[in-house]
């Protein structure tokens, strides 16, 4: 009847056709056509897309975006729920470009608006980091970085490597330098 499982014997299923018959072991069998199914195509999906996705340029592109749309959903549902503390990548657009802070530590600080429309500002450590040097509006900038919330959208710090060793290391990513 399952051709794909035609050999197929385990101790179980013998024992529940004596018991159960016929249509208990049909439904049985039916449950692990069903599975080995589903780890096939899984199985296609995680090793061999991926791998042939990436020599084809479009197809890199598309993953990139899937990750960034990903990325962003994240962004809004901590932003949705009030979260912070979450280490998170994305990308922007610059919309601003505000004053350094140079209360205590100084940051370089701007917003980013993402494919989303949310808006976060990023403050750089740039006592630990360097600058973006030639940060103009419209810019793109990628980031990993610490997300604070905010009634605005968000804050992303932490875009630097940590001298204590202490916490995760952030970047910024613009212009094809990164900046940590």
């Amino acid at each position: 009847m399952f051709p794909a499982l035609r050999g197929f014997e385990a101790p179980e299923l013998s024992n529940l056709f004596r018991v159960r018959g016929t249509k208990r072991l049909l439904a049985m069998k039916n449950k692990v056509f069903h599975k080995i199914i589903g780890y096939a195509l899984i199985s296609l999906v995680i090793i061999h897309v991926p791998a042939q996705a990436t020599t084809d340029a479009s197809a890199l592109k598309q993953q990139q975006a899937a990750l960034i749309s990903t990325s962003d959903w994240i962004l809004k549902q901590a932003f949705l729920n009030k979260k912070s503390g979450l280490q998170v990548k994305g990308r922007g657009v610059v919309s601003r470009l505000l004053s350094d802070d140079v209360d205590g530590d100084r940051h370089q600080r701007f917003i980013l608006r993402l494919a989303s429309g949310q808006t976060l500002l990023i403050a750089h450590n740039i006592d630990i980091a360097p600058r973006l040097v030639g940060l103009k509006l419209g810019n793109t900038v990628t980031f990993y970085g610490q997300y604070e919330w905010n009634s605005q959208g968000g804050l992303i710090h932490w875009t630097h490597h940590d001298p204590a060793g202490q916490h995760i290391n952030g970047w910024l990513k613009f212009a094809g330098k990164t900046y940590q």
